[in-house]
């Protein structure tokens, strides 16, 4: 296992601490040491945003550990634990990334694709010269974060794309995109001759050995849904939207999450389709500064500066443009790289952190949207108190 310092937790400045490398040791913290850590991380944040429920997975050497705070609902007293389902907003983008790595691993799916020769009522526009990739990766031409209000629906989303005009070349500059992460989704699943729906729910999931991880929560596990809360503290969940179930529709629980987790650690133990999945989902594909966009997650050299993370998961990276610097060919994951994903709906912030090489990973779920800024400080505080 892998030793801590608690007393470590907040000596540095936020801005200064960089990741500690994590080397096996012989002393085994307790679980209590861990729950102390990992407490002294997520209470502040609670109490200042008003949070009223969090869940933490932690993986350490294919150890997992879970922490859970608060409630799932504030009418029901409901206590918080690692199956509670909580909304994952856009971390539900890796799992469609990883359909789609599973699409061309398979041979149904060429990333290099043109969009509309997928989509043939697409042909004709600006998505004949869009390929599949470009979309994965947020690269189209400047398609929005959201889908116009007129538009966010499934009946009007194709009209939608048909009128829209590029504001960049394809691929020149990288604009987060629910609409083109979204239609991704959407052709990676017609490539496999299924609704995308269909597809993640009877192949991929099962595929991931992931059981308490839906689309569309069934009756019998509705006990197990958090209640999210809004900004004003009102309940709130997620609405339906055009391609929402691409984009930002996953609802799963923290020890599932973490299975999800493992599955990027250690690849090797599922088929080798599955395999390739997650490797096509690694590779790096442009750089953006410190950033390198991967399929669904995006990546940094390790170890990596708080700073540095902040900004990749800033307002800024999310709200506005940035030139591309393609890898030609894509770059393999490398030996020493961090992976990581925020995901928000109204009511629920998720974040995701992991290390391939250090074998280390990190699952944060609140029924809450509070700033990223907060998820990332708390990965980084319990990642810095592994020390070597």
């Amino acid at each position: 296992m892998c030793s801590f310092k608690p007393s470590k937790l907040f000596s540095y400045s936020a801005f200064t601490l960089i990741f500690s490398s994590v080397v096996c040791q012989a002393a085994t913290p307790t679980e209590a040491q861990w729950q102390a850590l990992v407490t002294q991380a997520v209470t502040p944040v609670m109490q200042h945003n008003n949070i009223a429920g969090l869940s933490v997975a932690l993986t350490v050497n294919g150890q997992a550990h879970y922490f859970n705070y608060g409630i799932a609902a504030r009418d029901s007293g409901q206590k918080v634990s690692e199956n509670t389902l909580f909304e994952v907003g856009s971390v539900s983008k890796t799992f469609t990334a990883t359909l789609a790595g599973y699409a061309q691993a398979t041979g149904k799916l060429d990333l290099s694709s043109k969009a509309s020769t997928l989509w043939p009522a697409l042909k004709g526009t600006a998505f004949d010269n869009i390929s599949v990739l470009q979309l994965g990766t947020y690269s189209a031409g400047g398609l929005p974060l959201q889908f116009p209000a007129e538009a966010d629906s499934a009946d009007k989303m194709l009209g939608y794309y048909q009128q829209w005009q590029p504001q960049y070349p394809a691929g020149s500059h990288r604009q987060y995109s629910n609409p083109s992460l979204g239609l991704f989704g959407y052709l990676a699943a017609k490539s496999l001759g299924q609704p995308f729906d269909q597809a993640m729910t009877q192949i991929l999931l099962p595929k991931l050995g992931l059981q308490h991880t839906f689309l569309s929560v069934p009756p019998a596990q509705s006990k197990l849904y958090a209640q999210g809360y809004d900004s004003a503290d009102q309940p709130v969940r997620v609405s339906p939207g055009a391609l929402d179930a691409e984009a930002y529709g996953m609802k799963t629980s923290a020890a599932d999450l973490l299975r999800y987790v493992e599955a990027q650690l250690k690849p090797a133990s599922l088929a080798p389709d599955l395999q390739k999945a997650i490797a096509l989902t690694h590779n790096g594909y442009y750089r953006v500064g410190d950033m390198t966009q991967g399929l669904g997650w995006e990546r940094y050299a390790y170890p990596i500066s708080l700073e540095k993370l902040l900004n990749g998961n800033s307002t800024a990276m999310a709200m506005q443009a940035h030139k591309t610097d393609w890898l030609t060919p894509p770059q393999p994951e490398p030996a020493n790289v961090l992976f990581n994903k925020t995901g928000s709906t109204r009511g629920f912030g998720a974040y995701v952190a992991f290390v391939p090489s250090q074998k280390i990973g990190i699952v944060i779920l609140a029924n809450k949207n509070y700033p990223n800024a907060e998820r990332v400080k708390i990965a980084h505080t319990i990642f810095g108190a592994l020390v070597d």
